[in-house]
C-alpha cells in the first residue's frame, strides 16, 4: 500500500482529456538491487512462499501448457479457496492481485450518484480509482488515535462503504462486531472489508458472507502467503455480489489469471500449516519490535498487521526515515496531514529488525 500519488505533465496532445486529468497510484519504492538494503517499506513477507506452492514450479511439463489460455474462471483455486473459509465457489471471485479486485468492485458497485465512504487516512488507491472511475469520495476522519468511528458512518444517501481491516498505513484492527454496525448502517449498499492484512491478527469478516447480502470482503495473497510477485487476489461474497464482479471483468479481460498462477496460488492457499507458522513468526517480531521501540520512547499504534506504525522521540519521522536510509535500511515516510510524524515500518526477519532497532538506538 502507498502513499503517493504522482505528478504527472498534462500538456501532451496525444492524451485524452480524462487521461490528462488523471493522479495516478504510485508504488512504494522497489530498489533496482536489495543485495546491501532491509527492504522494511513495502510490508511483502519476510519469508519465502510455502514450500508446496514453490514445488508447482518444478512440475515436470508444466511450460507447455503456457500455449493453451487457462481456465476463464479459475474453478479449481475459486473451490479450495471456497472450501477454506466455508463458502461455495460460486461465493468467489479471483483477479491480478486484490488491486484489480477492487478496480472492478469499485466500479460494479459504486459508480452511483451518491458518494462513496471511506477514512481519510487509509489506502491511498482509493481516492485514484475514485478519480477514475468518477466516483465522488467523502473521506470520514479517523479519531485521534486512529481508530474508526462506526458511528460516523451513519450517512444518509451513501454509495457504499469501503475501509482496510486492519486499516493502512496504522494497522489499527475494527472487531467483527463493529463491521456488523457498519453492515446494518447501509443495507442497500455494498460495503467492501479489504483484509490484506487480516492474518496477522484478526478475525476475517468472511464469516458474516451468509448473514449480510451486502457485504464483500476482499484478500490478497501478497503479504501472509509470500507471493506479492504472483499477483493472486481474490474476493468473497454472496452469489449476487460476485455475478456482478464478473460481470465487469467478463467485460474487461475474460482470461485475467495465467494458469500458472493458479496452480500455484491453490497450492499455497491449501497448505494451512505453513500459513499458520509464517504468520504467527511475523506476529512474534512484530511484538518484540514494539517493545524494543516503546522503550526507546517511540509512540506505537496499536497494530493486527505485519507492520508498525510509529511516532519517534526526540527527532522528526522525516529525520529518523532519511537516517536509516543513509544506512540501507528502507522504511515509509508519509508526508501527509495528520501522519507526518509516523514512519510505517514493515516486519522483516528477526535480523533486520534487530538491526533497524539498534539503527534506531544510534541515530537517537
Amino acid at each position: 500500500m502507498s502513499d503517493q500519488m504522482s505528478d504527472q505533465p498534462q500538456d501532451n496532445p496525444f492524451w485524452s482529456p480524462a487521461v490528462a486529468q488523471l493522479q495516478p497510484y504510485v508504488p512504494g519504492e522497489q530498489p533496482k538491487t536489495t543485495a546491501r538494503l532491509i527492504k522494511l517499506n513495502t510490508n511483502e513477507s519476510p519469508y519465502p512462499p510455502s514450500p508446496k506452492a514453490q514445488a508447482v514450479l518444478t512440475q515436470e511439463g508444466l511450460a507447455a501448457h503456457l500455449r493453451l489460455y487457462p481456465d476463464p474462471e479459475s474453478t479449481e483455486l475459486c473451490a479450495t479457496i471456497a472450501a477454506e473459509f466455508g463458502l461455495q465457489p460460486g461465493q468467489v471471485f479471483v483477479g491480478n492481485g486484490s488491486d484489480e479486485v477492487l478496480a472492478h468492485a469499485f466500479y460494479s458497485f459504486f459508480k452511483r450518484p451518491e458518494p462513496l465512504l471511506f477514512p481519510d487516512i487509509t489506502y491511498s488507491f482509493y481516492p485514484v480509482y475514485c478519480q477514475f472511475f468518477e466516483i465522488e469520495a467523502r473521506k470520514l476522519p479517523l479519531r485521534d488515535d486512529f481508530s474508526i468511528a462506526v458511528e460516523d458512518y451513519a450517512v444518509e444517501n451513501a454509495g457504499g462503504v469501503i475501509l482496510p481491516n486492519p486499516n493502512a498505513p496504522t494497522g489499527r484492527y475494527l472487531p467483527l462486531a463493529e463491521i456488523e454496525q457498519l453492515l446494518q448502517l447501509h443495507p442497500q449498499r455494498v460495503v467492501v472489508i479489504d483484509e490484506a492484512y487480516i492474518d496477522f491478527g484478526g478475525e476475517s469478516a468472511a464469516t458474516l458472507i451468509d448473514r449480510y447480502p451486502n457485504l464483500l470482503v476482499i484478500h490478497t495473497l501478497s503479504k501472509s502467503h509470500a507471493l506479492a510477485g504472483l499477483r493472486l487476489g481474490y474476493a468473497m461474497g454472496q452469489a449476487h455480489l460476485i455475478e456482478g464482479l464478473n460481470r465487469a471483468k467478463n467485460s474487461f479481460n475474460s482470461y485475467p489469471i495465467d494458469g500458472i498462477a493458479q496452480k500455484v496460488a491453490t497450492a499455497a492457499i491449501a497448505d494451512r500449516a505453513w500459513l499458520a507458522d509464517n504468520c504467527a513468526k511475523v506476529i512474534a517480531t512484530r511484538e518484540r519490535t514494539c517493545a524494543a521501540l516503546t522503550e526507546m520512547g517511540f509512540d506505537i499504534v496499536p497494530s493486527k498487521a505485519n507492520f508498525i506504525f510509529a511516532k519517534p522521540p526526540k527527532i522528526s519521522a522525516e529525520a529518523l526515515f532519511v537516517a536509516l536510509r543513509e544506512r540501507n535500511i528502507i522504511v515509509r515516510y508519509f508526508n501527509k496531514p495528520r501522519i507526518s510524524e509516523y514512519l510505517r515500518i514493515s516486519i522483516g526477519t528477526d535480523e533486520e529488525m534487530e538491526a533497524l532497532v539498534q539503527a534506531c538506538r544510534e541515530i537517537l
